[in-house]
């Protein structure tokens, strides 16, 4: 009598991922592990929407087992991991989204719906519940005289509990609760760029704060960041792995060329450089530029392990994730 055999998702890419595009998965997710293996850390840049689509199933895991030591991220991709963790059943997934009429789009937003891709996000539901506690934490700074980055303030909201019996997810499937629980940085250059960032907005218009004082800005992310990485590669080598382009990972590749050329100190560059991209690379097209590119602005080194990967993430980073958690 035969008995099944378990294969893991390394062995199944290791055996199937062999050739063309396929082949730089293998060769990215392995390189990654060797990385790591030599005492490497790395670091996460994620554009996308790829909270909503349930990415915390595997970036959590990659958290908490210390794959990852800092997330470079949009406001977006913040807020939604704990929309969909506080409102998870109330959520609507559409498969035949291509198909929707403006008139269909319309009976979506006037039923309290926001569409991305196949997933509608329920506003009353997510984001007025989130927004609600947020403000509550900004009022706190307000009055306090306090000053936080965006991702501090939602740490302060996972620690205070508010969100405990509200949860409609898992939060073991919460990538923000994971880097919570790790005390890793979540850098969000251009966080006004997102719901809550309109929210915090308009609630200065209405005087429920008094200044934009109290979150803290971009340029002070950068000073964040710089002591981060200067502090981390006395030690270490620090990767880079993107997911999708603009300043989710303009942002913080640059932290390199700053160091060395503005405060002219000397500086490990970035000790491996991976890339989704669905974007090809053309004339303008940043998000599809290939990883030689950087190597004429400092950010990367002749030798530096790179791969640009020419495919959708969501289906292949949590196949690199899987990979490199090797379960």
């Amino acid at each position: 009598m035969k008995t099944k055999s378990t294969t893991s998702m390394r062995e199944f890419i290791q055996k199937h991922y062999k050739h063309f595009n396929a082949a730089v998965i293998t060769d990215a997710a392995q390189a990654w592990v060797d990385h790591l293996e030599r005492g490497g850390k790395m670091f996460l840049a994620m554009a996308g929407a790829m909270s909503t689509a349930e990415i915390g199933l595997s970036l959590a895991q990659m958290i908490r087992e210390e794959k990852i030591h800092a997330i470079s991220t949009t406001g977006a991709n913040l807020e939604e991991d704990l929309f969909l963790l506080v409102a998870k059943n109330h959520y609507r997934r559409i498969p035949a989204y291509r198909s929707l009429t403006p008139q269909m789009e319309n009976e979506l937003c006037q039923s309290g719906f926001n569409r991305v891709t196949d997933t509608c996000i329920p506003e009353e539901h997510a984001i007025r519940k989130l927004g609600g506690h947020l403000l509550d934490l900004w009022k706190k700074a307000d009055k306090g005289k306090k000053r936080y980055f965006p991702y501090q303030y939602m740490y302060q909201l996972i620690e205070s509990g508010a969100l405990k019996d509200a949860m409609e997810g898992d939060p073991q499937n919460s990538w923000v609760v994971a880097a919570y629980e790790k005390q890793i940085p979540i850098y969000t250059p251009g966080w006004e760029d997102s719901t809550m960032g309109n929210g915090f907005v308009a609630n200065i218009l209405k005087n429920e704060i008094r200044s934009y004082h109290i979150m803290k800005s971009g340029l002070e992310q950068m000073e964040d960041l710089i002591q981060w990485y200067r502090g981390i590669t006395r030690e270490s080598s620090v990767g880079f792995f993107q997911i999708g382009g603009g300043i989710a990972g303009d942002f913080p590749i640059c932290v390199v060329p700053l160091i060395i050329q503005d405060l002219k100190e000397k500086c490990k560059l970035w000790g491996y450089f991976a890339q989704i991209s669905d974007s090809t690379t053309s004339y303008g097209s940043y998000s599809g530029a290939v990883p030689n590119e950087k190597i004429t602005w400092t950010k990367l080194g002749v030798d530096t392990p790179k791969y640009m990967i020419e495919s959708d993430a969501s289906i292949v980073a949590p196949l690199i994730f899987s990979y490199v958690l090797d379960h």
